[in-house]
Parts: C-alpha cells; structure tokens; sequence
C-alpha cells in the first residue's frame, strides 16, 4: 500500500510541476483516481466490528435476519478476501475452506462448472455462426449467379456484422435491463437457432442476406452477455482466466464450423438444388439449441438480480456457486458496496463525456480503440470467412479448400490454448509487439506465392503461409484485444466504454468482410494480401506507442500507468527500439530504458514510476488479488 500511496503523491508533485494552464485537467484526473480507488474497495478503512455491524443490518434490510451471522462473518471478508487468517468469529472448518479457496483455485461445486461449460457452448456458438459460411460461399455464388458481383459477395457475408455494428451492439443494455442475463441469453441463442435454420432456405442472395443481418441480433448482445456473465457468476480467483475462455472456445467454434463444411461438401440431392451449402449454414443451429436447453439449469447473475433488487435471490444464485454461505455472504456483500458506490458516480451523457475529456480515461480509450481495431485489420477474418474462396483462388479443389480451411480452424483453435498462460505471464503488450511483425510476414509470404505458376508448389505454399498466420495470431491478436479492453477502463465507466470497443470490431468486421473480394479483384491477392501486411506493420507502431502493459495490474496502478501523459509514452516506446535490437539480436546484456528521465543520482525527477517497474503480478493492496482477478463488468 506505501507503494501505491507513494505513486500518486509523486504523481500529484508532477502534476503541480506541470503548465498552469494545464493544472485543471490535472486536478480532473486526480479527482477521478480517487473515485477508482473508492471503486477499487469501497469496504477500505473500516473497522471489523463496523464491518460486522454493516453486514447484520444488510441481512436484516434485504429480509434475510436468519443468515445475520453469515453476513457478519462475509463482511468482514469483504474487505479482505486473503485476510481470513486473522478475520474475528471464524472457525477452523471455516478458515479451511477459505484456505483451499486459495490453494484450490479450481475447486468449486458442480453447478459452477456446470454455468462454464453452458458460457463454453455460447462461445463456440459464435465461432460457428461466423464460419460456416466459409465453405457454403464456394457453392451458392454460383448458384444465386453473384460469382462476379464482388460487392454483393462481401455484403452477403458481411450482413450480421453490419446488424451488429448499427444495432445488435446497441440493444446489448435494453435486453439485459429487461430480462436479465439468462433470458438475454436464451434469447439471443433462439435467434441464432431460429436464423440458421432460416438461411438453408433462402432462394436468392436478397433472401439470404435478410437472414443473414437477422443473425447479427443473436451475435451482437450474446457476444458481450456471456463474458460478463461468466464474470459476475465466478470467484475472483479464475474470474480473468473464465473471460479469457470466451476467445478461446468462440475459435473452437469457429474449427467447427469448417468441420461442418467438410462433413456436408458431398451431400446432393435431385431434388433440392445446393443442399449441401444448405445444411452447413443450417448446421449451426445445432449448438444454440443445446445452449437454450441448457441456460436455465443455471442460477441468475447476482448482480442482475441486486439491480432488479432482489438480493435474497442473488444470495441463493451465489450460494449455489461457492462452497459455503459465508463465501456467498463474503461476494454478495462486496458487490453490494461496490454498486452502492457506483451509484454516486457521473451516469449517462458525463460518463461519455468523461470518456474524452479525462485524461486517464481518453488514453484507455486510445489503446482499447488500437487492439480493437487491429484485430480486424491485422487480415484475421478474411481467411476466418473466405479461405475456401483463397485456396480455391490458389489452385485446389473445392474438397481440398475446405480441408485446407479445416486445418486452418484446427491451428487457430490449438495455438489459442497456450495464451490462456501467455497472456499473464509474457504480457499483452509484448504479445502484440512480437506477433504483429510475424503476421505481417506471414501474410506477404501469403500473397508473394500467387506469383508461383499454378501447380503443386503454390497450393502448398499459400497454404503454409496461411497456416503460419494462424499460428502467430491466435496467442497475440486473438485473445489481447478482450482481455485488454475490458481491464483497461475504470470501473464506473467500464460498461460504455466496452460497448465502444465491442461496436468497434464489429464495424470494422464489416469493412472487412464487405471489401475483400473487390480488394482482392482490383489489386489481385498479392496486393490484398499486402495490404493487411501493411496494417500489422502500423498496428506494431502503434502498439509501441501508445498501448502500455497491463498485466498483473491493481486498479490503483492501473491509474498510474493510464495517467502517463501521451507522448512520455511514445517517447519511451520510441527508445524501446535500440533497446529490443541490442538484447534480443545482438543479445546484449542491456538495461531496459526508463519511461522517465532521472538525475544525476539516479533519482527520478518528480515523476511517477515507470510501468516498466509494475509489470510483475502484484497482489492488491485492498482486495488481496491481482488486477486480472478484479471484478469485470461489460
């Protein structure tokens, strides 16, 4: 905790050192640090029999007097999860319990697990919606003769992301206001369902994109309910890790789906014209369904139901994911002081304008808006919705394509597992710095062998660089940009500042989706295929200079390393560069620079520290976890 006092008092210092005419934006972002910390544990400064008392009247209040010793006990938790060794009133079999919490971290009762594997199913829902329609394009192209319309190509396959870009994303907040987590989810997995079964009966492109943009209502609002679903329902102690599975199973679902292409490209019938194409997109109907059969076996987020002010069933909800009722006394409390003091805060429109006009909040948002953005422009999704359309391009047959896409969904599945340690460990900043220059000779290597006459050598060649691209993005652009977004906003505006980033990778999806075939006809592959090297290569400058690192951050240091001014930032990532040239190629023995300059003794000159020196886990000086452990609210 000095530590942390210490940064901001340095902090305060340089910001009185700063222009005059700059001091009001400074004494803004000191006021709103001190929100984030009050956010951060709103229970900090009290004593245990305050706490005891608070806990009692709140089980009296919510119409629960029978478990006043339980809240009493959980309050007094609350403040401190890792300080139950010392916690008054607990007993042994007590204290044991929140022991192997802690040294058990993924020992926890069925019906948690059980929610896991339902968000697992939503997540590879999503991966299947946006790949099926991979393989069935080699097929009804031809047959809606669109095979030369590049432009009605792209808006077919682009129709969800366009829903989830003007509306899907939008509607996200209305329906969890409505309905609650669970229904919004049922909801949208029926939508997927019902629009999957849809589009195996469209019988123009017209029809199809119709139903097409009717799937981006089930893609949309599912894609930000079941992480923060997921993440109100967990323990804080594989919270980060539960978020960080939503990738990974979206890009098992995603493999599916080519799966399902090469399962059905042989299946013709005389009397339905393209039946095959038409069961693949059918094909994905198949997991929603098990996702809606599923959805109400499992307890209502807690939160939700204190928003609705139901607490006493949402102390039942969470009494049903932990253990004992003192660890659901413990969570249930602590959510309801930290809604308490999100409740004191801006809302509505100052929220927004506090997006942009607050310093620590504007370069969040700057680095947000850069993952996010890249993930689509690093060129991921063109081979994610048109490798069978590639490979076909480069010479195979329309079995081999498919096959050849199939192995592409196995690689970005299986390389997406490792970064569930990486992201952690090696940090998302230096997973983006590493990857982005790797894609982008990837995808050059991609586009260079279209020169290579048809044949054999050019068929496995693309599809060598394809699968390299694969292997590059899935542990760095793929998992980043989530994780990244939803940690590097403070808590009061963490909700709008997510539907930013969620509504910016959709719309982005689109371009993409939309452009690529008039891209790849006016510049051939080559070109398209360097034109999304080129955007690795600017999306590695920007990573160097204005994405800071944020592993293993508390939210306290989370405000320091946003509240860096911008182009101390950029200046420090600037001499990042000798600095990686000399250690990693010339494998010097060298000394990482220092984000601030320092004086002759080496001491700093009145400026805060340098994120450099926070990059190892830290343990929260008020809530005894790390920052990847906090609560994340979508």
């Amino acid at each position: 905790m000095a530590g942390s006092e210490s940064s901001r008092k340095s902090l305060e210092e340089f910001s009185h050192a700063e222009q005059a005419d700059r001091a009001p934006k400074a004494s803004v972002d000191r006021d709103h640090r001190h929100i984030n910390e009050k956010l951060a544990n709103p229970l900090a400064g009290y004593s245990y029999m305050e706490l005891a008392a608070m806990g009692a009247a709140y089980a009296v209040e919510m119409g629960m007097p029978e478990l006043q010793d339980d809240f009493r006990k959980g309050a007094m938790l609350a403040q401190e999860p890792m300080g139950f060794e010392v916690v008054p009133m607990l007993t042994n079999q007590e204290r044991e319990i929140l022991r192997r919490e802690v040294t058990h971290k993924w020992s926890h009762p069925y019906p948690l697990y059980h929610m896991v594997v339902m968000c697992s199913l939503a997540a590879a829902v999503q991966g299947m919606d946006e790949s099926v329609i991979n393989g069935a394009n080699l097929y009804f192209f031809p047959q809606f003769g669109i095979q030369d319309r590049e432009w009605i190509k792209g808006l077919v396959n682009a129709a969800p992301y366009l829903c989830c870009f003007v509306a899907g994303c939008w509607v996200t907040h209305p329906l969890n206001k409505a309905f609650g987590r669970r229904h919004t989810i049922f909801i949208t997995c029926m939508i997927s369902f019902l629009t999957c079964f849809w589009q195996a009966f469209t019988n123009s492109w017209q029809h199809l994109f119709v139903a097409r943009f009717m799937l981006g209502f089930g893609i949309g609002p599912k894609s930000s309910t079941v992480p923060v679903y997921a993440a109100e329902c967990s323990p804080p102690g594989i919270r980060g890790a539960l978020v960080m599975m939503w990738q990974m199973w979206t890009a098992f679902g995603i493999m599916l789906g080519y799966v399902c292409d090469v399962a059905f490209m042989n299946v013709h019938s005389d009397h339905v014209k393209g039946l095959n194409w038409r069961i693949m997109l059918a094909s994905a109907m198949v997991p929603p369904l098990l996702v809606c059969m599923q959805v109400y076996f499992c307890p209502e987020s807690p939160r939700y139901e204190m928003l609705r002010g139901r607490h006493k069933g949402a102390f039942n909800s969470l009494a049903k994911l932990r253990w004992t009722k003192i660890q659901a006394a413990r969570d249930l409390f602590y959510m309801h002081t930290l809604l308490q003091a999100e409740a004191e805060q801006a809302t509505g429109v100052e929220k927004i304008k506090e997006i942009f006009t607050v310093g620590r909040n504007r370069r969040a948002m700057i680095a947000s808006e850069i993952v996010m953005f890249m993930q689509q422009f690093c060129g991921v999704n063109v081979i994610a919705y048109y490798s069978s359309t590639i490979f076909s391009d480069a010479g195979f047959s329309h079995a081999a394509a498919l096959l050849a896409s199939m192995g592409f969904g196995i690689i970005n599945f299986l390389f997406a597992l490792p970064a569930v340690y990486t992201i952690d460990t090696f940090g998302r900043r230096n997973l983006l710095l590493t990857t982005f220059p790797m894609m982008a000779a990837a995808l050059l290597f991609t586009g260079f062998c279209f020169y290579i006459p048809e044949g054999k050598a050019r068929v496995a060649l693309v599809a060598l660089g394809i699968y390299l691209f694969g292997m590059v993005y899935s542990p760095g652009e793929g998992p980043v940009p989530f994780t990244y977004s939803a940690e590097a906003y403070p808590l009061y505006i963490r909700d709008i500042g997510m539907s930013l980033a969620t509504a910016t990778t959709w719309g982005f999806n689109f371009t993409l989706a939309i452009t690529w075939f008039a891209l790849q006809k006016r510049f051939k592959p080559q070109g398209a295929f360097g034109w999304y090297a080129g955007w690795n290569i600017v999306g590695w400058w920007l990573t160097l200079l204005f994405v800071p690192e944020t592993k293993g951050k508390t939210l306290e240091e989370l405000d320091g390393v946003f509240s860096v001014p911008t182009h101390l930032q950029a200046m420090w990532g600037l001499r990042q560069i000798p600095y990686f040239w000399k250690r990693y190629i010339m494998r010097m023995d060298v000394r990482m620079p220092e984000l601030y300059p320092t004086d002759a003794n080496g001491e700093r000159k009145g400026e805060p520290p340098s994120s450099v020196e926070m990059q190892a886990p830290v343990q929260s000086p008020v809530r005894g976890m790390t920052r990847d452990d906090q609560e994340v609210k979508v």
